[in-house]
């Protein structure tokens, strides 16, 4: 296995190093299209908002502090901001594209079929490492986007218990995924 591929996600981002911030980009392509597919239903938007969340990283990337959050908390909280800003404008900003010379491919149809089955299957296979009833809860409020009341209802249970579960699930999640909070 190269050295590269054993480098944590914080020293890829620290890293001066072109190629290792490619390598951050090759472990979080994939769940972030998935996270932008689940989001918009459109996969144009979502590879049009990886590209947006990538560049703004590449971009701020010296902002990044190693130690702190996790590299991808960090990262997908770039994509929740350019998400809520593609929500506010009904249109991608092209504006770090642009200035990065990062050209936009058109999708082929097999990409699309592919990104929007990466909504579902990236984050759902995550999900598979933890036990029936906290991937459940947690594919429900996560992934499904179903409110805590609403599952509340439906478990005949109050929200703070649904919380607890789902909070549980992630924090089972995390420390399975090696990744600290």
């Amino acid at each position: 296995m190269p050295a590269a591929t054993l480098r944590t996600d914080d020293e890829l981002l620290s890293s001066d190093d072109p190629e290792a911030f490619g390598l951050f980009y090759d472990r979080h392509v994939k769940s972030l299209l998935g996270y932008f597919a689940r989001r918009t239903h459109d996969p144009e938007v979502a590879a049009d908002l990886t590209a947006e969340t990538f560049a703004a990283a590449l971009v701020a990337r010296r902002r990044f502090k190693a130690g702190g959050a996790p590299a991808a908390a960090w990262l997908f909280a770039i994509a929740a901001r350019r998400l809520a800003d593609y929500q506010r404008r009904g249109r991608v900003e092209q504006r770090l594209r642009r200035a990065l010379a990062i050209e936009r491919r058109p999708l082929s149809e097999s990409d699309a079929a592919m990104i929007s089955l990466l909504g579902d299957d990236a984050a759902r296979s995550v999900l598979e490492e933890l036990p029936p009833e906290q991937r459940e809860i947690v594919a429900a409020h996560v992934i499904d986007e179903r409110p805590y009341d609403e599952l509340a209802g439906e478990l005949d249970t109050s929200e703070a218990v649904v919380r607890q579960r789902v909070s549980r699930g992630l924090r089972t999640l995390r420390r399975i995924r090696g990744t600290r909070r």
